[in-house]
Formats: C-alpha cells, structure tokens, sequence
C-alpha cells in the first residue's frame, strides 16, 4: 500500500479547499473591501481563478504533488484507473484519502473564516446548479472535464511539453472558473463538491458533481486511446499530471516519461 501517497492527496486536496473557500469569501463577502472595491462581478470571478489557479499549479508541481501525480480529484483518478495506470486498490484509496481531504479542508477553513463561510456570497464554495437547471450544469461539468482531461492526456504524454502541464491546466481553469462558475459552481470534482455540501446541506444537483465529471474525463480517455493512443505504445501513458524520474511512481508499470 502507498499510504505515503494517500496521505498526501488528501493533505493536497485539503489545502486546496482551505484556498479557495479564503480567496471567495475575501472576494465576495459583501463587507470585504476588496469586494466593495471590485464592483463588477466577472472581474472578482477572474481574480479568485487566479489564485486558485495558482494554488493548483504549485500544488502540482511541489514536491507532494510530483509524488502522488496531485490527482486531487476522484474523476482523474478513475480515469487512470481505466487507463490501468493505477491499481485498484491504490484508486480506491486515493478517491477515499481525497474526500476525506476535502471535508477537512473545508471544515479548517471554516475555523478561519468563522460564520463568514456560510454566508450566502460563500456557502461554504458549494456547486450548485443555476438557472441553467440541473440538465444545464450536467453538460458544463461533462465539457469541461472532458476538455480538462484531454489536455492533461495530450500535454503529460507529450515528450517535450509533459513539464508544461500544470501551467496549461491552471491557465484552463482560469478560464473554466470564470466562465463557468455561475453555471454549475465549476466543480469537475466529485471529493471537492461533497467536502462543501456536507456543511452547506446543498445536495440539490449533487448527482451531478459525481456522474458527469467522470464521465467526460473517462469519455476522454476512450478518445484518446482510440485516435492518438493507439500511435502511441501504452507505456507512454503516466498517471502524474507532471511525470518526473525524481520521484517513485505509483504505476505498476512506469511509464517512459517516469523514467527519462
């Protein structure tokens, strides 16, 4: 077992939460003077994906994250598993160790923030569907995981730009926050919703968090595999969103990029 591993998604995932629900409630809060001094709404949206952007990168590219391939998240871990690049019982355990992760995270932040978390402008950062209805937000989850995991597979696979994926990621979810956050709360992760809906009691919609994020990113693998892949010999393919040889792979089988 690679408890090791486990651990640290789940103190990677957690950190991330704390982040996050910090950076919202510091934007939005209606009695933030940053919020007072950002009057309009799609430019705090864009700020708080900067930062969380960021706070993702540096995760993914700390020495944690290039341990444990920083899946952060129950979707990309499936999709690895699918990929047969992490054992069963290592997915099963990563999923568990993220969820976990999550609900500490936000029940810390809430330490912090104190009654400010559950204030309607932050709510504890839970995803819930908007006026698009909940058909709405299933298909901006499903695109956009899909879009997020065939970055992933196409740049960590990649030779020369596998260093590179973190950067891509973050600047894709600046974007995807921006955007799509007023639609479905951008949540692409089954561990980080529950972690925000367990406090908020927000479960309207919550099928959706955990059917269409994997959905579109297992989806994406199927894609992959089918029209780049199969160029390609299967070894390539490395369950770390940035591969290294510095660090031990979780793979069975490691892949070439772990061993450059």
């Amino acid at each position: 077992m690679n408890i090791i591993e486990y651990a640290i998604e789940a103190i990677c995932l957690g950190t991330f939460m704390v982040i996050a629900t910090i950076v919202t409630a510091i934007f939005q809060l209606p009695s933030s003077p940053i919020h007072q001094a950002i009057a309009d709404p799609l430019l705090r949206r864009f700020f708080i994906a900067v930062v969380i952007a960021l706070t993702a990168m540096s995760i993914v590219y700390s020495p944690f994250g290039m341990r444990s391939g920083a899946h952060l998240n129950p979707s990309v871990t499936l999709t690895f598993w699918r990929l047969k690049k992490i054992r069963t019982i290592d997915a099963c355990f990563y999923i568990l160790a993220q969820a976990l992760g999550a609900i500490s995270g936000i029940w810390f932040a809430g330490i912090l923030l104190g009654m400010a978390i559950a204030d309607p402008s932050v709510n504890y950062i839970a995803t819930v569907p908007s006026s698009a209805g909940e058909l709405g937000a299933f298909l901006v989850e499903f695109l956009l995981s899909l879009g997020m995991m065939t970055l992933i597979l196409q740049i960590s696979n990649h030779p020369k730009l596998s260093q590179l994926t973190g950067l891509f990621c973050g600047m894709l979810l600046v974007v995807y926050i921006t955007i799509a956050a007023p639609i479905s709360g951008m949540s692409m992760n089954p561990a980080r919703s529950l972690g925000s809906a367990i406090p908020a009691q927000a479960w309207h919609g919550f099928w959706i968090y955990c059917v269409a994020p994997p959905l579109g990113m297992i989806i994406a693998s199927e894609i992959y595999l089918r029209l780049i892949g199969k160029k390609k010999s299967r070894a390539e393919l490395c369950c770390k969103l940035c591969p290294n040889s510095s660090t031990r792979c979780i793979s069975p089988v490691c892949c070439q990029m772990c061993k450059l």
